[in-house]
């Protein structure tokens, strides 16, 4: 027997082995996940058998966390993380926490790939954002992706079980980023993919006015917002949708327009009422007048309402009949109540154009009813430019002298001079063009025409026209003639060189002074050119020719100079008689 037993005993070099090999089974275990069995709790601290003959203690609290508290008893079976099989007090060193943790990180990574959702919680707030614990794996939450909308107040969030999205995953450096923005925008997305479904343009709902802008307002239409423009409002003009709509109003619209892609939803209210063009052109006939108010002015015009829903505009054109490069507001004021007249009507634009100015009497009208042609004014002068004069006159018009009727006698470029702007004078109504919205004004008019006076007649008596023999007055001696006025008249005029004698070499300007009166021939009388022109020589050539005619012959031997010695020798008898 004792042969038997003794060959069943292990040799040193078996147990060496078998020892080798529980222990290599126990090292291999050692950072990584295993089951345990609670065997008692202390205090704190609860005491778990994870078999090996040993035995771990692992705090209480690293079984409890955000939204879950497990209540632990003698007995249970947990999952632990063993990092030593024994440490110096000749216990297992073990960690719940970091048992969840691995276990969370390889479920998490799990789902990185699959783009699947993720539970967890948000437990505090850091710089920049929150943490946030997906069972037992810490993740950071970015403040900008907690909600569609930046909100201020995050603690009712707090807590509270709910989905994220993994952004970015990094196992080496033990970070994660998650977001609930990305799952609230899903959501939102399918949803409103499944209330646009339901809606179609032209259906009449309900909604409830959730913000307001100076565009208009949103409609929340049940989980999706519709755009309800100011403009769609009514169709009156509303200058702000705060006007018409406060937050939280419940309002009836209807569905304009929808697009499919975008989820964008355009909404109006005022076509659930009549269009109020339908027929325009009936109830607003060209010229026809109407009583309106002003809405509204800008730098072209200014909108009139007709009614509510119709406005037209004024076109600052047609505002005043003589405030031409004057702004809209000051003419007329917002709010200001106006009588206007129809110019325009376009139903398929829906433009009514409208004028202020035809409801007063046009001035130039009444100027030319109260100062007609030949009439006398006075007014201040306005204006001086290279062509003349503009006076301020009676009615808010102004009329013009032009250079050539401010003097009868001198250049208007000479006149025009004498004048400066504030000046009151006089003038005479030439012409009053009302279309062309012109007046024209003469001061010379007021006095004598030197040609209409001169026609009447010279000092002798006699008419004054082409061939008359006049007598004039040496003005100016000059070297290219004489400067003279007619005897009797006005009339000035200039004698040129070789109009000054017969013979050439009595045609001398100094042969003449200042002041000196002799007879000369009018050769050009012309009213309509304002022009009269004399010759001492056309009156000498026509006294030769009538001597030769009364006096002598050609045949009648007599010389040139005994027909004009009797010619001569006969006028002086004449005049001594």
């Amino acid at each position: 027997m004792a042969n038997t037993s003794s060959s069943f005993a292990p040799s040193r070099e078996d147990f060496a082995a078998m020892l080798d090999s529980s222990f290599g089974e126990s090292d291999a275990l050692e950072g990584s996940v295993i089951k345990g069995i609670v065997v008692a709790l202390e205090k704190d601290v609860a005491v778990i058998d994870i078999g090996l003959k040993t035995e771990g203690r692992v705090a209480i609290k690293e079984f409890t966390g955000p939204g879950r508290d497990q209540e632990l008893k003698v007995g249970d079976e947990v999952e632990v993380y063993l990092e030593r099989i024994e440490n110096a007090l000749g216990e297992a060193v073990i960690s719940r926490d970091k048992a969840r943790r691995e276990e969370s990180w390889v479920k998490l990574e799990k789902a990185f790939e699959a783009k699947e959702k993720v539970e967890g919680i948000i437990f505090n707030q850091v710089k920049g954002g929150f943490t946030v614990d997906l069972d037992g794996a810490v993740a950071f939450l970015p403040r900008s992706q907690v909600d569609i909308r930046p909100i201020r107040d995050v603690s009712p969030l707090m807590g509270q079980p709910q989905p994220f999205e993994i952004l970015k995953m990094d196992r080496r450096r033990g970070n994660i980023v998650v977001s609930r923005r990305t799952v609230l925008e899903e959501s939102r997305a399918e949803q409103r993919h499944e209330i646009v479904g339901k809606l179609e343009e032209g259906q009449i709902i309900e909604g409830t006015v959730k913000n307001i802008t100076d565009y208009g307002a949103f409609v929340d239409l049940g989980g999706i917002d519709g755009l309800l423009h100011v403009t769609d409002i009514a169709w009156r003009r509303v200058n702000h949708p705060s006007e018409v709509l406060n937050i939280g109003q419940t309002v009836r619209v209807r569905i304009v327009k929808i697009n499919h892609e975008t989820h964008r939803i355009s909404l109006g209210m005022k076509q659930l009422l009549d269009d109020p063009w339908q027929g325009i052109e009936a109830k607003y006939p060209l010229n026809a007048r109407f009583h309106g108010r002003v809405t509204n002015i800008t730098d072209y015009g200014a909108f009139v309402e007709l009614e509510p829903g119709i406005e037209g505009l004024i076109h600052v054109s047609e505002m005043s009949w003589t405030k031409k490069n004057v702004h809209p507001g000051k003419i007329v004021a917002s709010s200001q109540e106006v009588d206007v007249q129809v110019l325009e009507v376009d139903p398929v634009k829906r433009r009514i154009s409208l004028g202020l100015k035809q409801t007063l009497q046009n001035p130039w009208e009444a100027f030319a009813e109260k100062f007609p042609k030949g009439s006398i004014v006075e007014g201040e002068v306005k204006n001086k430019t290279e062509f003349g004069l503009f006076v301020g006159l009676e009615g808010d018009v102004d009329g013009m002298v032009h250079l050539s009727d401010l003097d009868w006698k001198r250049p208007g470029e000479q006149v025009i001079e004498e004048y400066k702007k504030g000046d009151v004078v006089k003038a005479q109504v030439l012409d009053v063009d009302i279309e062309k919205e012109r007046i024209s004004l003469g001061i010379k008019q007021l006095g004598t025409d030197p040609f209409v006076a001169a026609t009447s007649a010279s000092e002798e008596g006699g008419e004054l026209r082409k061939n008359a023999v006049v007598t004039c007055e040496v003005l100016e001696v000059k070297e290219g003639g004489l400067e003279v006025q007619i005897v009797g008249t006005d009339l000035q005029t200039f004698i040129k060189r070789n109009e000054l004698a017969r013979d050439r070499g009595d045609q001398r300007p100094d042969r003449f002074t200042v002041g000196q009166k002799f007879d000369a021939r009018v050769t050009v009388f012309d009213r309509k050119a304002r022009k009269v022109t004399v010759s001492i020589k056309a009156l000498e050539m026509a006294e030769e020719k009538e001597a030769i005619a009364q006096f002598g012959s050609a045949d009648s031997g007599a010389t040139l100079g005994d027909i004009l010695g009797t010619a001569l020798k006969a006028r002086e008898n004449a005049q001594k008689k």
